[in-house]
C-alpha cells in the first residue's frame, strides 16, 4: 500500500465549484446542490483503496449522523478507471449501496475537481463552513489498516462538532494518509 499524505489545502480557501455525475442517481450534482446549510464535507475516495475500505463504515456512520444537523456530505472518485477498473462508475454505484452511503458518490472523470481541491490521496477529507470556506482538512482519525487503533472519526467529528457549536476549530490538523489518486 502506498502511503500518500494530503496536500493540506490552505484553511480559508473557498470550495471550488463543480458539477459531476452522481453514480447513485445517474444525475448531475453541483456543489450548490450538495452543500449543507451549516457545513459541507467533501471526501475524495475510491472503491479499491485499502485505506478507504477501512474507513467506509465510519464515513457511512458520520453521514447518517451529521446530515440531519445541516452538514452536507459528498464523496468524489477521481481515479483513472482505465488502469483501475474497480473504480468504474457502475461499481461506484454498487459500492455506495453496499456501504449504505446516504450521500452522493460523484465521478470526476476529467480529474479537474481533484486538481482544484489539490487532493492527493484516498481518503482525503475537507470540511467547509456554511459560507464554503475551508475550516478543516486532513485525517478522519488515527486508525489505519493494520495499526490496531479503533475507527472513531475523532478528528473530523471534532471539527464538525466545533463548527456546529460555533467554536473555533483547531488549526493543528493532521494530514490524511492513503493511496495516491490514480492520475491519468
Amino acid at each position: 500500500m502506498a502511503r500518500t499524505p494530503s496536500n493540506m489545502l490552505a484553511l480559508g480557501t473557498k470550495a471550488p465549484d463543480f458539477s459531476l455525475v452522481d453514480t447513485v442517481t445517474d444525475t448531475q450534482k453541483s456543489l450548490n446542490e450538495v452543500k449543507g446549510e451549516k457545513g459541507t464535507v467533501i471526501m475524495f475516495i475510491c472503491n479499491h483503496c485499502p485505506f478507504v475500505v477501512h474507513v467506509n463504515p465510519e464515513i457511512s456512520k458520520l453521514g447518517k449522523e451529521y446530515q440531519s444537523n445541516g452538514i452536507g456530505f459528498v464523496a468524489i472518485s477521481s481515479n483513472d478507471v482505465i488502469n483501475y477498473p474497480d473504480d468504474a462508475p457502475h461499481l461506484m454505484k454498487q459500492k455506495a449501496a453496499e456501504e449504505g452511503y446516504t450521500f452522493p458518490y460523484l465521478y470526476d472523470e476529467t480529474q479537474e475537481v481533484a486538481k482544484a481541491y489539490d487532493a492527493a490521496c484516498t481518503p482525503d477529507f475537507y470540511l467547509f463552513d456554511g459560507n464554503l470556506d475551508l475550516v478543516y482538512r486532513g485525517q478522519l482519525d488515527d486508525s489505519r489498516p493494520g495499526n490496531g487503533l479503533p475507527l472513531t472519526g475523532t478528528d473530523l467529528r471534532n471539527a464538525m462538532d466545533a463548527l456546529l457549536a460555533g467554536k473555533a476549530i483547531d488549526s493543528e490538523q493532521k494530514p490524511s494518509i492513503g493511496c495516491n489518486i490514480k492520475w491519468k
